[in-house]
Formats: C-alpha cells, structure tokens, sequence
C-alpha cells in the first residue's frame, strides 16, 4: 500500500466540495455561497468555484433558455450564473478561475498532447483529465489569497458526463493531509402528501452512488419542504454512514438571502469549521449587515412596479442579475420592487400602452438578434413621451438610441448593423475591432472597462463620481458620427471610454429619468453594495408611483 500523497507544497487553503444529488436546481449555488458568506462573517477569507460537466468551453455561446444568463467578470470571462451568487454573496469578484468545463479541461489536454507535453503517452481520462481537473481545483488555493476554498461540482451524482469531477476529488480526498478537505452532499427529501410523510430513500440512494464512486459525504444538506423529524434524521444518518449533527435541514426559504441565517441556525458553519479544524475565526460570525439589509428587504415601506422588456421573459434566469439587482436595490430604497415581465416580441405601436400600463419604470433588457428588437422600441419611444422612468442596458442602450434617431431625429431607416446592415443611418455598428472576427466564443468585447462621466450628469450624480469601471459583453457600438446630431437634440452621451471615446452611456436631458449604459451593471450589484444606477432607477420609480397617486 502506497504512502498518502502529502499536499502540494504551496496549498496553503482547506477545501470543501459540494455535490447534489436527486435531481437538478436544488440549490448547491446557494448553499455553497451561503456557507462561504458564514465563513467569510467569521473572518475567513473565502472563495467558491464552479466545476461545470458540460462540453462547452463556455457559456457564451449558449442560448439563454439553454442555460440561464452568462454572467461575467472584471477579467472578461464569461462564466455560470452561479457566480453571480457567489459576488453578490461575498461582495468581492470572482474571476477565469473561478468557472471551470469539461470542455475547458480537455481543451486544455488536448492542446498540451498536440504540443507533446506528454512525451508519447496515451493520453487518457485517468490520469491525464483528471490531473488537470485536481490542478485547477488546487489553483485557487495554492497563493495564500484564502483560507477556504469551495468548489461546487454541477450536475447530479450518477451523471456520466460528471464522473471525471467526482474522480478528481476522490484522488484529492486521498492525496490531501486529513481534515484539509470535505464533501457536502445536497439531497432532496420528497414529501408524499398521499403518504403524509417526507422520504429518505431517493438521499440514501444518491448516497449510496456517490459511495460507489469513492466517495463517503461528510455532511449531508437536506432540501424539504417539511421539517426533518429527529427520527427521520437519526435514519439518514445511519444509512448513509454520516453523524447525526452533519445531517443539516435546508427547508424551503422565502428569499435566497435568508439562506444563510437558516444555515447557521442549522450549525453548518460550526460543522465544517470543527471538521476542518480551521483555526483563527471569531466565535460568532458577524451578520449584522447582513440582518439589516433583509430587515428593509422584508419589511418596506414603499412598492413600485417596474417592466422587464426582454425576449427571454420565459425564462427568469436569463436576466438573474437583474432581478437580484431590483432586489438590492429595492432593499436600499426599502421598497418592494414588483418585476412584470413582458416578451418584447408582443409589444407594438398599438398595445404599447395597454401592456405598459401602470408600472413605475421600464427596464430594456440586454440581448442579441432582431427578434423582438422593433418591441423595445415601442416600448422605448412610450416611456420617453409619457416621462415614465426609463432604464436601458446594452443592446437597451442601442434600442434607445434607433428610437431616438427615427422619432427624434427623423432619419428614417435608422437601425442598428446588427439588424439591418444596409441601414442608411448606422447610429449603432459593429465595433472597429470586431469587424474581422470569424469566431463567436469569447470574442466580444468582454470584462472591465473605464468610463469618464460628464460632470452634473444623471449618471455622474448615480454613482457620486466621476471615473467609474463597468462589466462589458457587447460587438457593437454608438457610431460617434451622429453624436453631434443626438446632442443637439437633447439626447446626451454622459459617459465615454477615456482612451477610445466610445459612447458608454446616454441620457436625455428634459426627462424625469431616461438613463442607459452600454454595460451591464447589474453584474457587480450585490447585498452590501447595490448598484448605484438601479438604486437611483428604483428611486425614480417610487417618485413616479408617488406623482401618479397624487393625480
């Protein structure tokens, strides 16, 4: 019998995978990012990362419905929507290492066999995959930057396309020393309302697979939508070989941000500080913040109704940040900001004002393609005549601008090249930079950018500053041939790149609230730190609700 690996010499952090099991959507994201912010509340330095099974290199690529929205980094990756929970939880960014695919990892073999890197070997799952997936897991804890790192494995336990994931921890579990790692297993407990009771069989099988594989759980979370009984506990744990304080409950929460006080009352932090044996923590973590901010969050004083125009309405989680965003920003304002959403390939000139009746403000959401395109245009021109706040985002930005190039401007025809390449009046083209790009992935202009803000600006008076940085994933840009055009008409460009002059935000002069930004800002909102522009959209909301009671 060999001798235990001894860990790498510069891992420095402990390690905590999360897998599930039962079925899909249970919630690992959360669970994981709501451990990481107890941790974090205790005064470890933590960070979460996804190991996603799927063959793409990235979500870039993936139709929305496919996949939720592609959320994406200050360093320009585009990543799983986990990781804006992961952000939104921490308050502090994330980056390329933090996502991970399989298409990533055997990207990466494949590029190294072709390279020679393995001398003539046959290259194979194990040890080669696997190899680089222990690496990369490894990555993120091996500079002294954390304390604790997570990884959440996606998919089920039992799927074949996630062997490789589970493989490669079972060799880390051996390879590293004791209590330098565990496993959290997410399981469901179905109730049988024929039956009146929770069931325990489907977690001891998941369980039992995830055994199978090499793998022993070392705390057990329980999805239910029914408390677990003493006795129901006390069964799970003997079945599946766990003690009976690592057997935790995760009932059904009201809120995705009460998660983390359910897991605390539940002692998962307390559990897989004594497993670790982490040392230097405080006693209690502290949540005072985060109590606070789900004090307003549930208990507001105001409530507004704000429209969501996008193409992917079906579909909430493609526009995840978004809502989380009306949600912060909502709790900064102590009002509940209701989201209607409404498909904008149904708007037209004539049902407009019908569909758009009685909401506070309308957002414009991000997005790619025609379908829909000429909808947020009705819905833009209704908002702007009418003086109903007005928020637009990315391709929201580019809709406001055709709108206001054909209705303000009178230059007929006008579109976006994206629409219509032949248009006579490009107000929005494909960037310089773009126009030889033959491949879709990872090509857009991605991450953080600079944006000077013009001085007494909507926007400037938003942020309290002038030079901010915002999160880009666009090919086209305000074509800055007619801004002279747009400016004179009272449409104004309150936000430009400083080393390109590329318009990053406009505004119009003589309205209540008409902001929009090429950006997406809704990546970098979080609980302790809501977005500035949806803080002051939702503001504007609440005055208008205000004004139209008034009347």
């Amino acid at each position: 019998m060999p001798d235990r690996t001894p860990t790498p010499p510069a891992a420095t952090a402990k390690f905590i995978f999360v897998t599930g099991g039962v079925t899909s959507s249970l919630g690992k994201g959360i669970i994981s990012a709501s451990l990481a912010k107890l941790l974090q509340a205790r005064g470890f330095r933590v960070t979460i990362q996804k190991f996603d099974p799927y063959i793409n290199i990235d979500p870039g690529t993936l139709n929305p419905y496919e996949h939720g929205e592609c959320f994406v980094t200050d360093d320009g990756a585009e990543t799983d929507l986990d990781l804006g929970h992961y952000e939104r939880f921490l308050n502090t960014p994330t980056s390329q290492a933090n996502n991970v695919t399989t298409g990533r990892i055997y990207d990466t073999v494949i590029r190294q066999e072709r390279e020679g890197a393995y001398l003539g070997k046959t290259v194979q799952v194990v040890p080669h995959i696997t190899d680089e997936i222990k690496r990369r897991m490894l990555l993120l804890g091996q500079h002294g930057e954390f304390d604790v790192v997570i990884t959440e494995i996606g998919g089920c336990i039992g799927d074949i396309e996630s062997l490789p994931f589970v493989e490669a921890v079972r060799q880390l579990r051996w390879e590293l020393p004791p209590h330098d790692s565990l496993v959290i297993h997410l399981t469901l407990l179905p109730y049988l309302k024929a039956a009146g009771e929770l069931k325990t069989k489907p977690t001891q099988h998941s369980v039992r697979d995830l055994r199978e594989a090499g793998l022993q759980p070392d705390i057990l979370v329980c999805r239910s939508e029914h408390p677990i009984p003493p006795e129901m506990r006390k069964k799970i744990a003997l079945f599946c070989n766990v003690q009976i304080n690592s057997v935790i409950e995760s009932l059904d929460a009201d809120s995705i941000y009460s998660v983390p006080l359910l897991m605390r009352k539940e002692k998962l932090d307390e559990r897989v500080i004594k497993k670790l044996k982490l040392t230097g923590g405080a006693p209690e973590p502290d949540l005072e913040i985060w109590k606070d901010f789900l004090g307003k969050l549930k208990n507001p004083t105001e409530e507004v109704t704000v429209a969501l125009v996008g193409k992917y309405v079906e579909l909430p989680d493609a526009y995840k940040s978004i809502l989380e965003a009306f949600v912060h920003a909502g709790a900064q304002n102590e009002c509940r900001v209701s989201v209607r959403m409404i498909q904008s390939e149904h708007i037209t000139p004539d049902n407009v004002a019908q569909l758009l009746h009685g909401v506070d403000g309308v957002l414009v959401a991000p997005g790619f393609g025609e379908r829909g395109f000429e909808g947020k245009l009705a819905a833009i021109r209704y908002v702007r005549e009418e003086g109903i706040p007005f928020f637009g985002i990315c391709l929201g930005m580019q809709c406001a601008v055709v709108e206001f190039a054909r209705n303000v401007l009178q230059l007929e025809g006008a579109n976006s090249t994206e629409m219509d390449p032949q248009t006579p009046h490009p107000v929005i083209g494909l960037m310089a930079e773009q126009k030889l790009i033959t491949q879709k992935g990872g090509t857009m202009r991605l991450g953080s950018y600079a944006c000077e803000l013009r001085k007494g600006s909507k926007a400037a008076k938003a942020y309290g500053r002038n030079h901010i940085e915002e999160r880009h994933r666009h090919r086209y840009e305000f074509n800055n041939e007619f801004l002279r055009q747009f400016e004179e008409a009272g449409m104004v460009a309150s936000g430009t790149n400083p080393d390109t002059g590329l318009v990053e935000m406009i505004e119009l002069r003589d309205h209540p609230w008409f902001v929009a930004g090429q950006f997406h800002p809704e990546l970098k909102s979080t609980v302790q730190n809501p977005h500035p522009l949806f803080v002051r959209f939702v503001r504007a909301a609440i005055q208008h609700h205000k004004q139209l009671v008034a009347v």
